[in-house]
């Protein structure tokens, strides 16, 4: 029996893998310059390094592949991990209230026109810092007498997302025009992102959320049969979840500091890839890391290529599709 659920496993990250590859393809030949299959492989093989499809493979569409599937995989396995925690399928990332302080930092970066000061790195750095104080408000106004309250928090952070919303739109209502379009821009998400840095350390972060979401994949399969149960499991539901939560909201504030509010990631994709693999998260966890990164990287290139040769916000094509596909996943349930 373990043998073939290894092999079944197997079998479904190869799989994944492989329409990574592929989708990779796909998003390095698409966009507003058409670049042939055979262009995208001499690229890896026998680069022409005068050319100008060199130039916006390297420079322009390779940076955007590995950003989508940084962020996409990070805010899918965050997803997942708050699910799990809640016992909740409607449970996603920016429910926390994240979305709201990272759209409220930027908003604020570029009314007081820091990123002028700065410079456009400071977009993301403001993006990250709202969201880690809203992160910090929420932990705080959950935590009584030694005990993190995971429905306060639930809570709290719906409420502090709100406020936060209506803090963004009336800021929004008394700035200037010229500045209207960045801001609304940024907050449908966009992978344009030519700082190395930032998606170096996007990647990285992604990656170490994925090994220590695996450290604590037991008690993620415990908390599915309720916190008692888990507890008379012998897991240390309080520390567990607070560490869950810190690891959630890291992956998240990274990823919306750097790439904007993309919506739907972090709710549908594991709602789909529990159809095929069940709710076990030895799974459940690379399985969705790997898919919400093949998404937002279709997604994108969905996105520049629809109304080529202008550019559509990300998040535009995630709500759509993604909302798609929770649809279809819902209505697949209650047929079960």
């Amino acid at each position: 029996m373990l043998i073939k659920k290894l092999v079944t496993w197997s079998l479904l990250i190869a799989g994944l893998l492989m329409i990574l590859l592929l989708v990779g393809i796909v998003a390095l030949s698409t966009g507003a310059t058409k670049i042939p299959f055979e262009e995208v492989l001499n690229f890896f093989i026998k680069p022409d390094l005068n050319s100008t499809n060199y130039t916006i493979l390297l420079h322009v569409r390779l940076p955007r592949i590995i950003l989508g599937f940084a962020v996409g995989s990070a805010l899918s396995l965050a997803g997942v991990i708050l699910q799990g925690m809640f016992r909740n399928p409607l449970v996603e990332p920016y429910t926390l209230g994240i979305s709201g302080g990272a759209a409220l930092g930027v908003c604020l970066n570029i009314a007081f026109q820091i990123n002028k000061i700065l410079g456009i790195i400071s977009v993301p750095i403001a993006g990250f810092l709202g969201s880690a104080l809203v992160i910090l408000f929420v932990y705080f106004l959950s935590y009584r007498k030694g005990v993190l309250k995971m429905q306060g928090l639930l809570l709290s952070g719906v409420m502090i997302s709100f406020i936060c919303s209506s803090l963004f739109m009336l800021i929004m209502a008394v700035m200037r025009v010229e500045d209207l379009h960045g801001i609304i821009f940024w907050t449908m998400g966009s992978l344009d992102q030519s700082n190395w840095m930032l998606i170096k350390i996007m990647v990285l972060i992604s990656l170490l959320g994925l090994l220590a979401a695996y450290i604590f994949c037991r008690q993620l399969n415990a908390f599915s049969l309720g916190t008692e149960h888990a507890m008379h499991l012998g897991v240390n539901t309080q520390r567990t979840q607070k560490i869950l939560f810190l690891l959630t909201s890291l992956l998240t504030g990274a990823s919306v500091s750097v790439a904007g509010i993309i919506g739907f990631v972090g709710l549908v994709i594991p709602h789909f890839i529990r159809l095929f693999t069940g709710g076990d998260h030895r799974i459940l966890l690379i399985a969705s890391y790997i898919a919400g990164g093949i998404f937002l990287i279709a997604s994108d290139s969905i996105a520049r290529s629809i109304i080529s040769p202008l550019e559509l916000p990300v998040g535009v094509i995630t709500g759509i599709v993604g909302g798609t596909i929770f649809i279809y996943a819902l209505n697949h349930k209650r047929g079960k």
